[in-house]
């Protein structure tokens, strides 16, 4: 069985975006899928979300080695500055995932909240400026460029919890993927995996996730009462 988590002792609320906060890894897989077709017909959608989680990690490995290398930055600053040139890298529209928005606004004045993604500062930004009201809760970011390894590194959460200046053993990682919580476990963190999107019960619990929830508003309701 796994170790409960003591709400109670919980002081920071760290959150990956994509499949968590926002619905992207849908449309990613959807985009995936279309392109997948016309080879493998109506097994197209689920060899779509296979692939690109299988993708993710070893992803991330490349661009730590890319960061290891020195060519992290002036690559991906040069692709983001093509992608709006040509018209495709336009600031992104975002659509929260149902109910987060309330949960965002419940977390106010009650626990430090950071945000703990792969995605690169420009989509950090976009998300923050697109929600203000919901996102003013939160007083930390930590995506691409920030740390030389990314999740399922443990750094991430690290730095976080470095930044929020409190012990990492009180912050609680919420996202849908292994990755999500594996660099939680890694970092002595507190873990929960929701399958509103990607995560799926059996791969979270493999990886280690001490609670599993249906959805990422469900989270509220495992909180200690508001007084």
């Amino acid at each position: 069985m796994p170790d409960t988590i003591p709400f109670d002792r919980i002081q920071a609320i760290l959150f990956d975006l994509d499949g968590t906060l926002i619905d992207t890894d849908d449309e990613a897989v959807a985009r995936f899928a279309r392109r997948l077709r016309p080879f493998l017909g109506q097994r197209a959608p689920r060899a779509a979300r296979w692939l690109t989680m299988k993708l993710e990690t070893p992803g991330n490995a490349l661009i730590t080695l890319l960061d290891f290398l020195g060519l992290d930055e002036p690559l991906m600053t040069l692709t983001d500055k093509l992608r709006r040139r040509r018209g495709v890298y336009p600031a992104p529209e975002f659509a929260l995932i149902p109910g987060v928005a309330d949960l965002l606004l419940s977390l106010n004045g009650r626990y430090l909240v950071g945000l703990v993604t792969t995605r690169s500062r420009y989509h950090i930004e976009c998300f923050l400026e697109q929600f203000p009201a919901e996102t003013a809760v939160i007083s930390v970011t930590c995506g691409l460029q920030d740390t030389h390894r990314l999740k399922p590194h443990p750094a991430p959460v690290q730095l976080a919890a470095k930044r929020l200046d409190i012990p990492v053993e009180r912050c609680l990682m919420v996202g849908d993927t292994t990755v999500d919580i594996k660099s939680a476990r890694r970092a002595g963190a507190w873990s929960v995996g929701v399958l509103c999107w990607f995560g799926e019960q059996e791969e979270l619990e493999r990886a280690g996730a001490h609670m599993i929830l249906p959805a990422t508003a469900e989270l509220r309701g495992c909180l200690p009462a508001e007084n």
